[in-house]
């Protein structure tokens, strides 16, 4: 359906740019770990908070319901792993206002079957999801 591009120079304290021109931009560090500005964790949160929404749109949508209003924002921690490498930790807040708790729970459930960066992470890194 889509392939997305990328390039990076430099690792974490170099460039990023997509094929098509509309990412462009410096990379750092985290602040945690002694850089300063935008950092690849966050453009995976980014990543994946959009992904999970327009899943949980979608799955609302086919089951009647109008998500107006609800939000998405995701968490992603970096630290390191028990083979001595580096992994990630993911928490999505999802806030669905105009609906049952009951219902909602249902709706992000599904979302989470659907949303391909959940399907990418399942069983890979550790993903929490919090509904509030």
């Amino acid at each position: 359906m889509y392939v997305a591009e990328a390039t990076a120079h430099g690792g974490r304290e170099g460039f990023v740019s997509s094929q098509d021109g509309r990412l462009a931009l410096q990379v750092a560090m985290p602040p945690a770990l002694g850089g300063d500005g935008t950092n690849p964790e966050q453009l995976f949160a980014a990543g994946y908070s959009s992904c999970f929404h327009n899943a949980l749109v979608l799955v609302g949508r086919r089951a009647g319901f109008d998500l107006t209003g609800s939000t998405v924002a995701a968490k992603v921690g970096i630290g390191p792993n028990k083979q001595r490498g580096y992994g990630l930790a993911v928490a999505l807040s999802v806030s669905l206002p105009v609906l049952d708790q009951g219902i909602a729970a249902k709706l992000v459930d599904a979302a989470h079957e659907v949303c391909p960066y959940s399907n990418a992470t399942r069983g890979n890194i550790d993903v929490t999801i919090l509904l509030g």
